[in-house]
This record gives C-alpha cells, sequence and structure tokens, in this order.
C-alpha cells in the first residue's frame, strides 16, 4: 500500500537572496513581504486603529528616548541568515551612520513592537518565535482591538518563556530603560467621546 502522508519541502529563502530579488524587481513597488524564518510573506494590511497606534508609540518613544535610543517604524531588522522582519516599532542603539550600511541586528536592538489589529495570531505566535529565537530580550505586541499589550521576555529557541497581558489602564517599562513609564493608553488608539 502506498503511503499518502507526504511532506513538502520547501525551499526557504536567506536574506541575501531576497534582497536580490528585490532589487531584480521580482517584487513590485507596492508589494509588502518580509522575510520570515525563510519565508517571503505578505504583510497584512493596516488599518487606521493600526497606523494611529504605530504614530502615537513612535512619537511617544522619541519624544521620552530623546538621543538614548534610535527608533525606526516599519524598516528592516535583520534577526538571522533566514529571517528579516519590518517590524512596525524597533527601539535600536543609536549607529554613528544612522544604519546607512546595515540594517539592526538582534545585538542592537533594545525593543521590537508590533501592532495588531488583524494580525494577533501571526505577531504572537509566529513572529514571536522567531524574536525569541534570534534572542530579543524585550518584545511586545499591542492589540488595538482588544486594548492591551502583551509582552514577551525571557527568551529561548523555543519561544518565550515569559508573557504577561496588561490592560489599557497599566503602565510598563522597557528593559532596557527602567526609567521610562509608559501607560498602555498612550499607545493606543483615541476613543471618539474619550
Amino acid at each position: 500500500m502506498q503511503n499518502t502522508d507526504t511532506t513538502l519541502q520547501l525551499r526557504l529563502w536567506t536574506v541575501e537572496e531576497y534582497h536580490r530579488m528585490a532589487e531584480a524587481g521580482i517584487f513590485a513597488d507596492d508589494e509588502r513581504v518580509e522575510l520570515l524564518e525563510g519565508k517571503i510573506i505578505w504583510m497584512i494590511a493596516k488599518g487606521t486603529a493600526h497606523r494611529s497606534s504605530v504614530g502615537r508609540t513612535d512619537y511617544l518613544l522619541k519624544n521620552r528616548l530623546g538621543n538614548r535610543a534610535w527608533v525606526s517604524i516599519q524598516d528592516p531588522v535583520k534577526l538571522n541568515e533566514r529571517s528579516e522582519p519590518e517590524p512596525d516599532i524597533a527601539v535600536v542603539k543609536v549607529d554613528p551612520l544612522y544604519y546607512a550600511d546595515h540594517h539592526p541586528t538582534p545585538s542592537e536592538v533594545y525593543l521590537i513592537i508590533e501592532v495588531a489589529d488583524s494580525s494577533l495570531k501571526l505577531d504572537c505566535e509566529t513572529k514571536g518565535k522567531a524574536y525569541s529565537k534570534a534572542g530579543i530580550a524585550d518584545y511586545w505586541v499591542l492589540d488595538v482591538i482588544g486594548r492591551q499589550l502583551h509582552v514577551f521576555r525571557e527568551p529561548t529557541v523555543d519561544g518565550y518563556q515569559s508573557e504577561v497581558i496588561l490592560a489599557e489602564h497599566e503602565t510598563i517599562s522597557p528593559l532596557q530603560f527602567p526609567d521610562l513609564q509608559i501607560a498602555i493608553s498612550e499607545m493606543l488608539p483615541l476613543l471618539r467621546g474619550a
């Protein structure tokens, strides 16, 4: 009897190959993709709540951190040879060349924040595992629908050992900046009538 179970062998891409594809024009200018664990994935369209939260959080972090860190929005972070996601917000070490010669790597990352409106499972599970495997010590997922923050810490190669969910009335401090108190509500989009 023939075995009907077939395990597909996927051809995984490297960051270098991914860059060559982009340079060769394989991706259309309006295509939003990122490389995660060797797979090219479509980035989910962003709604107004997502855009608002990214903007509010970016403004908040830049004002409060000043020159202590570089805050980038939706720019690549090279996790390893097979992953180069574009997190909504990355708080990274200040680079004298402003990252003109490379994308930030895990040793240069203080904090990664993904904002989820329709991507909560992807951000918490798939991206969370990739960030943990790369050793990102402080990873947050801001859930704009549930109006809460998922805080992932204690990375291992199998995933984060710690996940805490904070409500919008609570506060948090980034691991690398314990003096910085951030209310979850300051990152979330404003509600009508509030």
